[in-house]
């Protein structure tokens, strides 16, 4: 088979998957279960001693685990979660009408419901999760805002600002920078600048909560041409990028809980830093960027396209990892000729290992056995993003993944998820 062949096959079977995934997204109103959504189970309102700490802990981690999906049982109702919706959003605005031909439709009748989403009892537009989840001391109530949501939210309103130039939107992601800069800003007065996550005065850095805070405010910056949203953020990403280890690698904080690397929180790292640079038209973190890119490109990835979780353990093999795999490795496919072949063996294992007929992508593939339950935040938003993101830069009769227009909207994912 001739290259040109097989990058017609490809763009086929992506394709081909999109159409259907997109037909079961809408198909379920945007509308699913979640790895984290255990607390939504109504049998805490009628089973009051099942309401505490362990019960809650015991139960997330169960069903999150659990091959066969008991939140039927377990009266866990499906949900539209924000940050859902805005992938699916991003995703919608890289198809043009002639994939979708009710596309605009569909995109408008997402933003309203975002703006319906937003976090109540705040003055700031901002968003949280569509279940509550347990801490080790408290119990964080569904829709409590937090900075990872918020900035895909904002971000995926910025992609429709860009293309339906609706200053409604442009307004929610501004009061979103606002929230992110005046609630989650930290400093310890000299050599730490850093904004808090999961919640509102945690003080550990963790860098891809960071780096993407930083170019959604880079990015609100350009547009207002307001240096508040730039000058916080570039001391904020300068101190995530000062940890960076000599191979290119960040763990995933700087808690002593969090010091591991992973697959789909390096490629936001990356793809965060890749926008900043954009933003501000320099080429500050270039340097950071080859060297992070080459440690994902060697350490996260089998022979075969199965990408792993771990730089240093293969399993659990998530479909979120597929995601931003493929989305990172056309991203930076300038930094290394292996990026694309690499990218088509992803997708190819993907959809022969973790996607179902019916039209949405496995969970996770474990060492003895595939978790099949399709979570529409984690699993389904994710893939329809990177499919969307695969169809649109691949031209089948060309050896390469590449942009085709600059003028296309910059999604969450390519510009930059713990319970992410």
């Amino acid at each position: 088979m001739t290259q040109a062949q097989s990058n017609l096959e490809i763009t086929a079977r992506a394709q081909q998957a999109l159409t259907k995934l997109l037909g079961y997204c809408r198909a379920g109103d945007w509308a699913g279960y979640d790895p984290y959504d255990a607390l939504n189970s109504r049998l805490f309102a009628v089973v009051p001693f099942l309401n505490s700490r362990w019960p809650r802990l015991i139960l997330t981690q169960a069903l999150k685990r659990s091959p066969i999906n008991l939140r039927g049982l377990l009266a866990v109702p499906k949900t539209q979660n924000p940050k859902g919706l805005a992938l699916c959003l991003s995703a919608m605005l890289r198809m043009s009408p002639s994939q979708v031909p009710d596309r605009d439709r569909l995109a408008h009748s997402l933003i309203e419901r975002l703006r319906a989403l937003r976090s109540p009892g705040t003055s700031y537009a901002c968003w949280g999760y569509s279940f509550a989840w347990q801490t080790r001391k408290e119990v964080v109530p569904a829709g409590t805002p937090n900075l990872v949501c918020t900035v895909f939210v904002a971000n995926a309103l910025l992609d429709a600002y860009d293309q339906f130039a609706d200053t409604r939107c442009l307004a929610l992601a501004t009061s979103a920078a606002d929230y992110i800069l005046n609630e989650l800003y930290w400093t310890d007065g000299s050599s730490i600048h850093s904004f808090s996550y999961p919640l509102p005065g945690l003080r550990v850095q963790v860098h891809n909560a960071n780096f993407l805070a930083a170019a959604l405010l880079c990015r609100i910056a350009k547009l207002t041409g307001k240096d508040k949203y730039r000058l916080t953020p570039l001391a904020v990403a300068r101190c995530s990028i000062a940890k960076q280890k000599p191979d290119g690698s960040w763990d995933y904080g700087e808690g002593a809980k969090q010091r591991w690397i992973d697959n789909f929180h390096t490629g936001f790292n990356l793809g965060a830093l890749k926008a900043i640079d954009r933003y501000n038209g320099s080429t500050e973190f270039s340097d950071s960027l080859r060297r992070g890119f080459a440690f994902y490109l060697s350490h996260f990835f089998r022979e075969d396209g199965a990408p792993r979780y771990f730089h240093n353990q293969t399993y659990p093999i998530d479909v979120h990892c597929v995601a931003q795999s493929l989305i990172s490795l056309t991203e930076f496919q300038h930094l290394d000729p292996s990026a694309i072949p690499m990218a088509r063996k992803v997708l190819n294992w993907a959809l022969d290992h973790m996607w179902d007929d019916s039209g949405f992508f496995y969970y996770r593939v474990l060492r003895t056995i595939t978790i099949r339950t399709p979570y529409m935040r984690w699993s389904e938003a994710w893939m329809l993003l990177a499919l969307a993101t695969v169809v649109q830069e691949s031209p089948p009769a060309s050896g390469k993944f590449e942009a085709k227009s600059d003028s296309r909207p910059e999604t969450a994912l390519s510009r930059v998820d713990a319970n992410d």
